[in-house]
């Protein structure tokens, strides 16, 4: 158990700026794929129904597992000599991204759906791709042995994260706003030009982050792929494709399997494909709700973004000391239990009408929520990784999270549409969604084994 003061000083570690920089660029592209591609097809007349259907593309970051393997081998030729191998495969994937929106500010939803979604989903497989780095490289700053470090680097990576979205989304809701008050009809498409700065300011504060263990790490996985090879005893080129195979993609399914058991194992994987959905529901459905209530993108603004990121930086901090006190395991009881009563706030501004102050209490609430339970479930999957195999493995057990995220809540839209536009019931039920996970996670609580050296 550790102190209060040693629990407040691991923040203060100058690693965390590193990881705060490393969370903004994470959290940034949910802006442009959730926020801004939501509010920009509901405005063009698209229905609710269209618009939770187009959030399919969020199901990319549930299967980046598949692909993190490739991007823990495969060098970037000539960046990576330069950058090394993470920062190079993230400037990449941020390329991408500016060029989508450089794309979309020639598009509208009417006359180009079809190309919107197509690079909105390159936006989200870029995104997707350079989280896989992200997280592995979130994770190398911080020793083996520095369990509290690695608690306050998951907070600090959390509020990088909710600091990129929702100051991002602050930045993009008030900027397009404030472009449509000046009479563009095409506020949307000129908002995502200026939003490109944020991008290129991003990957310049990247370049301050150092990078260490580029070569060694290569010339680890080298190894272990000959001696594979070795034992397989097959030569030439197919001995060292299987092998390869093998390093890349089997044995760090082998390594958690072997480390848990395969009942244990296959109910850590159930736990985290099930502990959020409730949360995403709401967050799928939220920004809909807030305008159908009558609040204007301003009022969203300054309440989801800009006091929810006040509110979501000092709970995921308090959380992360919290974790750090209490254990991981036990804050993700407690944030499952708040996070299923906060969402019933949502049920009382529903059912009561517009209200700037229920609105304001329902978000502090949530958000409250929201951090706790985020900083405890980074924790959790960032001390199951075998540290040697981070990438992948972090990749795939964050995948099965958002797989339950993003895949089940696209189906929000038509839960409202079939509740015939019940907001309050809706919340209800999202609020009994996380039951599942505690109970799953009560059974199995003695068994799990966490890297809490």
């Amino acid at each position: 158990m550790q102190s209060k003061v040693n629990s407040f000083a691991a923040y203060w570690d100058r690693r965390m700026l590193r990881i705060l920089l490393l969370g903004i660029i994470s959290g940034f592209p949910w802006v442009l794929i959730g926020s801004a591609l939501t509010l920009w097809l509901q405005e063009d007349g698209l229905s609710r129904s269209t618009i939770s259907w187009a959030g399919l593309i969020f199901g990319v970051y549930a299967i980046n597992f598949l692909w993190a393997p490739l991007i823990d081998r495969i060098r970037i030729p000539f960046i990576t000599n330069i950058l090394g191998h993470r920062k190079a495969w993230i400037v990449t994937m941020q390329f991408l991204i500016l060029v989508s929106l450089i794309i979309w500010s020639f598009l509208n939803p009417i006359d180009d759906l079809a190309i919107i979604i197509t690079f909105g989903l390159i936006i989200a497989i870029s995104s997707a791709s350079q989280d896989i780095t992200i997280d592995a490289l979130r994770i190398e700053q911080i020793g083996k042995d520095e369990s509290a470090a690695m608690a306050a680097g998951a907070a600090t990576a959390v509020v990088g994260w909710w600091s990129g979205y929702k100051l991002g989304g602050l930045i993009t809701l008030l900027t397009a706003e404030w472009i449509q008050s000046l009479g563009y009809s095409n506020y949307w498409q000129i908002s995502f030009i200026i939003i490109c700065s944020i991008v290129i300011l991003c990957n310049i504060g990247l370049f301050f982050i150092p990078e260490a263990g580029t070569n060694e790490r290569s010339q680890s996985q080298q190894k272990d792929q000959s001696d594979i090879q070795d034992k397989i005893g097959i030569p030439g080129v197919l001995g060292r494709l299987i092998s390869w195979f093998m390093a890349t993609i089997v044995s760090p399914l082998f390594s958690f399997f072997k480390k848990n058991g395969v009942t244990i194992g296959l109910s850590i994987l159930g736990f985290i494909f099930l502990f959020k959905i409730g949360e995403a529901f709401l967050g799928r459905m939220s920004i809909l709700f807030y305008k159908e209530i009558g609040f204007s993108k301003s009022d969203i603004a300054f309440y989801s973004k800009g006091l929810g990121w006040i509110t979501t930086v000092t709970f995921t901090l308090i959380g992360g000391w919290f974790a750090i006190r209490s254990g991981v395991v036990k804050a993700l009881f407690i944030s499952g239990a708040i996070m299923a009563l906060t969402n019933l706030m949502f049920t009382y501004l529903a059912w009561s009408g517009k209200s700037e102050l229920i609105f304001a209490a329902a978000v502090l609430l949530d958000d409250l929520a929201a951090a706790f339970a985020t900083v405890a479930f980074v924790t959790f999957i960032s001390m199951l990784v075998d540290r040697n195999y981070t990438a992948t493995q972090y990749a795939l057990l964050a995948s099965i999270g958002t797989a339950g995220r993003t895949l089940m809540a696209s189906s929000s839209g038509s839960l409202v549409d079939w509740l015939n536009g019940d907001w309050g019931m809706f919340f209800i039920i999202t609020a009994l969604m996380v039951i599942p996970s505690l109970v799953l996670l009560w059974f199995i609580r003695k068994k799990i084994i966490l890297n809490e050296a």
